[in-house]
């Protein structure tokens, strides 16, 4: 348990939200997947998903690990444990 916590005290993370029209994530790993409503991203401290409408992913820079995302931005949720089958097994029961 030591290991994990100094694990994600190790981490960074930043995220900037305007007007919930315009949302800056830094520590992004990968997006996973994402349509006009949703856009899941794999980050340094964990699975984040975005839901809204009119969605968009603006830019994506892996080497810096930043993701710009503009639309209506309606929620933010990070999901503790991530593994990718685990996720699609549930998006797609």
């Amino acid at each position: 348990m030591m290991l994990e916590e100094k694990k994600i005290n190790n981490s960074m993370q930043n995220i900037l939200m305007e007007n919930r029209q315009r949302l800056n994530i830094s520590g992004v790993i990968e997006v996973v997947n994402f349509d006009d409503e949703t856009i899941c991203v794999n980050t340094e401290l964990g699975l984040l998903t975005v839901k809204g409408q009119q969605l968009k992913v603006n830019k994506l820079n892996l080497d810096n690990t930043e993701l710009l995302v503009e639309g209506q931005i309606g929620s933010l949720m990070y999901s503790e444990n991530y593994s990718k089958s685990g996720f699609f097994q549930k998006l797609f029961k």
